[in-house]
């Protein structure tokens, strides 16, 4: 398995240096990303459990490792992250059934028009 302490560290150090070479698209990107902390509507660890959540869909290694140390630091325990990871699973078979259905659709208009 991976050494995620080591990989985050890793990872932060790089991302600080794409930071010291393009610092508005690091800026940017805080910005973004601190947005739903700023207003207050959802708790911390909230936040933290749907950027997980994300992270998993999206394929993020590097989000991932981030936002299971911050979930943590939130008070997460091992069963909301698993509840959290259950949504990413529930949504990726979703969007394979929509993306199913898609694929049936381009087959009936390729065919009808064979």
């Amino acid at each position: 398995m991976l050494d995620w302490t080591a990989y985050r560290t890793e990872l932060l150090a790089r991302i600080g240096e794409l930071g010291s070479l393009s610092p508005d698209t690091l800026r940017g990107y805080q910005t973004l990303s601190g947005a739903a902390k700023k207003n207050g509507r959802l708790d911390l660890k909230t936040v933290e459990l749907i950027a997980l959540a994300v992270a998993v869909t999206a394929r993020c290694d590097g989000c991932i490792t981030v936002h299971v140390d911050a979930a943590l630091k939130q008070g997460a325990s091992r069963e909301e992250i698993a509840d959290a990871l259950g949504v990413a699973v529930a949504l990726n078979a979703g969007a394979a059934m929509v993306y199913s259905a898609r694929a049936l659709d381009a087959v009936a208009a390729t065919a009808a028009q064979a």
